[in-house]
């Protein structure tokens, strides 16, 4: 492994004491730097391009280092940052040769050490042009990290179809990625060379795949379902209540508006679901009072947002531009709303956003915990529930594709395989003769 250069040992202690870094945490602090220039040198990655701390800490992901390990690796590499160096070769920190710790020739179109900041910028633009979810440009964001540094940085201009198919091929056969993983990637890298690099991204049909096994959802018995419901506190039993009665994603759930209900008609509206298509949903009659007494709470809480002053709620850019006062009107506010105000570093404002999905996730894991119900519940197993008891209830597949949102009726198909057959040839076991 690479040693850090005396100069910069130096100077980067130095900068730690600036920092008010604890002495005890110097030895840390450097290892997490030697670590990062080995990791550079190693793929030949510039050391002072700042974009590659994201592919440093994802190797660390990798390797299995904790969160609380990767957060201090990345303030160790932030403060080099700051140091502000040149590897110019000649005069600055790194001048002589023994002491480089990376490719010293910037990348002038001969393979490898290129910035990739340009191709970040404009695979977000154009995310952010098509409305896709934060979700979708993490995962393509991540997806990309990784090819780049399978390539070790070559030069976008540079990247063929070829380096698609190879890195494909890398997934499947060294890495035995599952099928799903695989489709990610393929997806990604498809958006990323037609709309970002602008270039042919071949057909790709030689490349080996993962073949996708069939999956039957876990399903959950009414009884389990109100069991967890009872091991579950206040608003996490509503948001469960909501993920069962009607039969929303997670993330659908916590982006509801208070204008979202209509209680005339018994109509819950989800906007931007999935592939940003809206539907509606009947409101179970059941938790009709809780959802009433739950508005009020939120009311409140509006009205103490309004006289601190705040600026109102998280809104897409294109409607808070069209709209100037939405953010702070009533029928825009989160129906989940988080416990305390965000500030927005870039323009100093306070704003409130919805209840964040890690909550109710960790809060569903411990109720499932509780309630010894041996199977791997998740939030999500509210909605294969919410299907698989309407499909046993004697619903038509359609109506249940519809309200669940499903574009093709055989996504919907797969919750026949949760419930007994009700044929008059009913399958049984041989024990049971």
């Amino acid at each position: 492994m690479k040693q850090i250069p005396p100069k910069i040992s130096a100077h980067y202690q130095d900068h730690l004491n600036h920092k008010a870094i604890p002495e005890r945490e110097f030895l840390n602090y450097k290892k997490w730097l030697r670590y990062y220039l080995d990791f550079c040198f190693k793929y030949n990655h510039n050391h002072l391009n700042k974009t590659n701390i994201d592919l440093f800490i994802e190797k660390l992901k990798e390797k299995g280092q904790k969160d609380q390990q990767q957060k201090q690796a990345f303030h160790a590499v932030s403060l080099y940052y700051e140091l502000g160096l040149i590897d110019d070769g000649k005069d600055g920190l790194l001048e002589n040769k023994d002491e480089e710790l990376s490719i010293k020739k910037e990348n002038n179109l001969k393979g490898s050490g290129a910035d990739w900041v340009p191709a970040y910028d404009q695979l977000k633009a154009e995310i952010s042009l098509r409305h896709y979810s934060p979700k979708t440009l993490r995962s393509y964001s991540g997806w990309i990290r990784r090819f780049q540094d399978y390539t070790r940085s070559k030069d976008t201009r540079l990247l063929t179809s070829v380096d698609v198919k190879d890195y494909l091929t890398f997934l499947a056969v060294k890495s035995k990625v599952s099928a799903s993983s695989q489709n990610q990637a393929f997806h990604a890298l498809l958006f990323f060379y037609r709309h970002v690099l602008k270039k042919d991204f071949g057909d790709q049909k030689e490349v080996p795949r993962a073949k996708r096994k069939p999956h039957i959802p876990v399903v959950l018995s009414r009884e389990e379902v109100d069991r967890i419901i009872e091991k579950l506190r206040y608003p996490y039993s509503l948001v469960v209540k909501l993920l069962y009665g009607c039969g929303l994603r997670l993330f659908e759930c916590l982006n509801l508006r208070v204008g979202s209900f209509n209680f005339d008609t018994g109509i819950l509206t989800v906007h931007d679901g999935k592939g940003q298509k809206d539907r509606t949903v009947p409101l179970p009659e059941k938790i009709l009072p809780e959802i009433k007494l739950h508005l009020e709470s939120v009311m409140d809480l509006h009205e103490e947002d309004l006289k601190a002053g705040y600026d109102g709620v998280f809104l897409p850019a294109a409607l808070e531009e069209k709209y100037k006062n939405a953010a702070r009107e009533w029928v825009w506010q989160w129906f989940f709303p988080a416990k305390t105000l965000t500030l927005v570093p870039e323009t100093r404002e306070l704003r409130r956003s919805h209840l964040h999905e890690s909550h109710v996730q960790k809060a569903i894991r411990s109720a499932v915990k509780r309630s010894k119900i041996a199977k791997r519940a998740t939030a999500h197993t509210f909605r294969h529930s919410f299907a698989s008891h309407l499909l046993q209830a004697n619903f038509d597949i359609r109506t249940i594709q519809e309200l669940m949102g499903h574009s093709d009726v055989r996504t919907t198909m797969i919750y026949t395989h949760t419930i007994r057959s009700r044929t008059k040839k009913e399958a049984i076991s041989p024990l049971d003769f």
